[in-house]
């Protein structure tokens, strides 16, 4: 199997593994998903690092401690949210929040590549950036993000690149289809402890 399909075949299969029997969303296998997608974060170069540098390594190392108490992804934030440490910038709620964000800017930025064929990576990002992490973040990240997308990669080669042999429009179909309403539900998670809308210092 391996080497056959888009960079996203892994992700798709690590997806049917998100949730329990129950329906509760599993620390190990939503971070691992977030992982398979990094990959095609690197195909763009030093463009996107900024949204790289938010993902998911101290709910990580969070997990590793302990294993069995953070089977579930929300136990660690009920555990800082009781002992009021969620807010803290080091947090695994900020880190939560930092990476559905992160995972929330690429949904869009391939639901764009899939819907407007004719648009440049440059446009495709600006657009996903300005509906997803934009508002959260402060000026300095804001124009960090402008320079970064000057260096954009080329829209075909990129879609070459991560195409494989696949078919790459029904796997970013699938994609994003599939991953969103975990994402939504991290959202609504994050508003219930009231740290949904926490902006970037």
């Amino acid at each position: 199997m391996a080497g056959e399909g888009s960079v996203f075949a892994p992700s798709l299969e690590g997806m049917k593994h998100v949730k329990s029997e129950q329906g509760e969303m599993l620390t190990k296998p939503f971070l691992d998903v977030c992982k398979l997608i990094l990959p095609v974060i690197d195909k763009f170069g030093a463009a996107l690092a900024i949204v790289k540098s938010d993902i998911g390594e101290r709910l990580e190392t969070k997990y590793s401690s302990d294993p069995t108490k953070y089977k579930l992804l929300y136990s660690m934030i009920q555990e800082e949210v009781q002992a009021k440490t969620a807010k803290g910038s080091s947090s695994c709620t900020n880190g939560l929040l930092w990476l559905t964000r992160a995972m929330d800017f690429l949904v869009e930025l391939f639901r764009n590549l899939l819907t407007h064929q004719d648009w440049t990576m440059s446009q495709a990002c600006t657009d996903s950036y300005s509906k997803t992490l934009k508002k959260f973040h402060g000026w300095l990240a804001s124009s960090s993000f402008s320079v970064a997308m000057k260096l954009a990669p080329d829209r075909k080669k990129f879609m070459d690149v991560i195409s494989g042999k696949g078919d790459i429009n029904a796997d970013i179909d699938s994609f994003c289809s599939t991953f969103s309403p975990f994402l939504a539900e991290n959202h609504k998670f994050l508003a219930s402890v009231g740290m949904d809308d926490l902006k970037a210092s």
